[in-house]
């Protein structure tokens, strides 16, 4: 069975760092684009950055020039570091992959559990 289990997250303060880290564990293919979302309470769910399996990065304007998504293929393994945070960046992170189980099957998103980011001011 295909997991992802995520670590990192917690309370930082305005100006800070933080660092995510999300682990694709199980028996699958390949992973294709791994990345990470957000949603603050209130608020609709956003995608914060991506990396596709080349590795080759996306931001969200918000976050551009602050966060840096990078990955170990080796480690199946996507990690987000977030400096400068702000309370505007304080949300639940959600770490999305794309996988592929077996070779000639479709990919299939797979979700990590959520971390909780709270930047205080």
């Amino acid at each position: 069975q295909v997991q992802l289990v995520e670590s990192g997250g917690g309370l930082v303060q305005a100006g800070g760092s933080l660092r995510l880290s999300c682990a694709a564990s199980g028996s699958f293919f390949s992973i294709d684009v791994m990345g990470y979302y957000r949603q603050a309470p209130g608020k609709q769910r956003e995608l914060v950055a991506a990396i596709s399996g080349g590795g080759s990065p996306n931001y969200a304007n918000s976050v551009k020039g602050r966060f840096t998504i990078s990955r170990d293929s080796a480690k199946n393994t996507v990690y987000l570091q977030m400096n400068s945070l702000k309370p505007e960046d304080t949300a639940v992170y959600n770490c999305n992959a794309r996988i592929k189980v077996l070779l000639g099957e479709p990919e299939y998103n797979y979700w990590g559990q959520g971390t909780q980011v709270t930047v205080s001011s």
